[in-house]
């Protein structure tokens, strides 16, 4: 329940025993929310006063109420959850709240967390890959593309939607020769595909991912082994698809069977091909574009969810391609 007066407006809480976790250690969520938010937040018993302008004051409403929804479930309040939280509320402004609203209750269900989307772009692609049989997740690095599409695949998996989960990559070095590195093939691949395993154990605990690698419940292998497949009852996954060629793209869609879904993530500005070569990725995009049944979801700078620092590399380099700033980093426009 809300109370407005003045320059300021104040929350009441139903339950006193959730709000250490809500304020954060030493109240350290509620500081992160004021300095970014531009706020004062001032607890009273099982009230919150929050003071500041009328926009700042009607986001930090939806920032706290997301947090406070997430601890009702049942479900943890971090950094990372709060930084969500305010992504969310300041790309939603007026009448949108609304939608603001469903698309924080937008989530996933997995054996070790419940996952809920940091940004309106990532509640689109989560829909996305629930309703589509072929969806692409595009954007820079720290989007959280391939992580939620692993996490979309375990829950169906979990809900025994789809039999299997397939996690692919091309095995392009980023820029780097390699050489010949020691080891049996899987030793040799295995360096290449660490990011789909790290998301894999994310979501479920290490002896279930293990024993369904073991099992061939869940597969991790190099986009070259799906050549001659016919995946069904599956859930596919092409991570960094700007290293395919168009001609492993095409290959790898092909693959495609009866009850099955394929996420392909990648980022247009990250191409580690040889010089001149066209990327898969690029060209799947420009032919596929008004295909029925394909979803393709678009991520920017606004949507990374790593540390902030990283949001602030990202819009560097793109203001670098965008020709705003010189080679030496200088403002084009000074």
């Amino acid at each position: 329940m809300n109370e407005t007066g003045g320059e300021s407006l104040v929350i009441a809480f139903d339950d006193n025993r959730l709000l250490t976790e809500l304020y954060g250690e030493h109240d350290s969520h509620l500081v992160r929310i004021e300095k970014e938010l531009g706020i004062m937040a001032t607890s009273r018993g099982n009230k919150l006063v929050i003071t500041g302008e009328p926009e700042a004051r009607r986001m930090a409403d939806r920032v706290f109420k997301n947090l406070y929804g997430r601890l009702k479930r049942g479900q943890e309040v971090n950094q990372g959850e709060v930084d969500g939280a305010m992504r969310m509320a300041t790309t939603t402004s007026g009448n949108a709240a609304d939608k603001d609203d469903s698309s924080s209750r937008v989530m996933v269900q997995t054996k070790r967390r419940v996952i809920t989307p940091r940004s309106q772009t990532q509640a689109k692609y989560i829909e996305a890959l629930q309703q589509n049989e072929l969806c692409f997740g595009i954007g820079p690095a720290g989007t959280g593309k391939t992580y939620l599409a692993v996490a979309v695949a375990v829950s169906m998996l979990l809900q025994k939607r789809v039999d299997r989960i397939i996690l692919s990559r091309p095995a392009v070095e980023a820029g780097e020769r390699l050489g010949f590195l020691p080891g049996d093939l899987k030793e040799k691949i295995d360096p290449y595909l660490r990011p789909l395993y790290d998301a894999l154990y994310d979501t479920l605990p290490g002896e279930q991912a293990m024993k369904g690698i073991e099992s061939g419940e869940i597969e991790v292998a190099p986009l070259a082994f799906m050549r001659g497949r016919t995946l069904a009852n599956a859930f596919v996954i092409l991570d960094e698809a700007q290293n395919t060629t168009p001609v492993q793209m095409k290959m790898f869609l092909t693959r495609l069977g009866e009850n099955s879904r394929m996420a392909i993530t990648g980022d247009p500005s990250q191409v580690d091909l040889p010089m001149g070569a066209k990327s898969g990725l690029k060209d799947a995009l420009d032919i596929l574009d008004d295909v029925p049944g394909i979803a393709t979801v678009r991520f920017s700078d606004a949507d990374v969810v790593r540390h902030p620092l990283v949001t602030r590399v990202v819009k560097a380099y793109n203001a670098r391609e965008r020709g705003l700033l010189d080679p030496r980093g200088q403002d084009t426009k000074r």
